[in-house]
């Protein structure tokens, strides 16, 4: 594990996340290189997708109380510590990482929370900052838009990325998000969170 802090997460300061505070960008964290055998630690940083989720999460409790919630792509976890916060009956998460996973399980329990190691029928899936590239945005709609025909409201948190298909998606939530300037090149992020519309509703 890279060394983290915890810290309260800017737009939910009811979380606190070990995350990397110095002043780096994400590549700086693996030597300015990518490697596809070894994913970069998005775990480390509090990502404006999640934190808007978790915001929403929190803001309307409703939408996860006494339901099951998959967090997809999980980074930090910081979605689905909201969600298991706002009395979730259960939550997990996966990512491709598995340090992500482990991060997200450490910074639950730091906030006094747990999350289960499996989930099946998710009856809620999150997903922050997951149109992030032309590759990966393809797979990550395939995913969702299953995991919504098996009946589960999906909702994303998407700070304006180039490769998010707003057309499946509405709108119900809208933030500024502090970000890391080394990270973003900003030092805020406007930040949606979408809901999936269903099949028959879309443009």
């Amino acid at each position: 594990m890279l060394p983290t802090t915890l810290s309260p997460v800017p737009l939910v300061p009811e979380i606190s996340l070990y995350l990397v505070t110095q002043p780096v960008g994400l590549f700086d964290l693996t030597g300015g290189e990518f490697h596809s055998d070894q994913p970069p630690p998005f775990w480390a940083f509090a990502w404006a997708g999640g934190q808007s989720l978790a915001r929403y999460l929190l803001d309307h409790p409703a939408e996860v109380a006494g339901r099951r919630v998959l967090d997809v792509a999980t980074g930090s976890g910081v979605a689905a510590i909201a969600a298991a916060h706002c009395g979730a009956a259960a939550v997990a998460c996966t990512d491709i990482d598995p340090a992500a996973v482990e991060a997200a399980h450490r910074n639950a329990s730091a906030n006094g929370l747990s999350l289960a190691v499996h989930l099946d029928d998710p009856q809620v899936v999150l997903a922050g900052d997951v149109f992030y590239s032309p590759t990966v945005a393809p797979r990550m709609t395939t995913e969702l838009r299953g995991f919504q025909r098996a009946g589960a409201t999906v909702l994303v948190g998407d700070p304006g990325r180039g490769f998010f298909p707003e057309r499946l998606f509405e709108l119900v939530a809208e933030y500024v998000v502090p970000v890391p300037a080394a990270l973003e090149d900003t030092e805020t992020l406007t930040t949606g969170v979408w809901r999936m519309r269903s099949p028959r509703n879309k443009l």
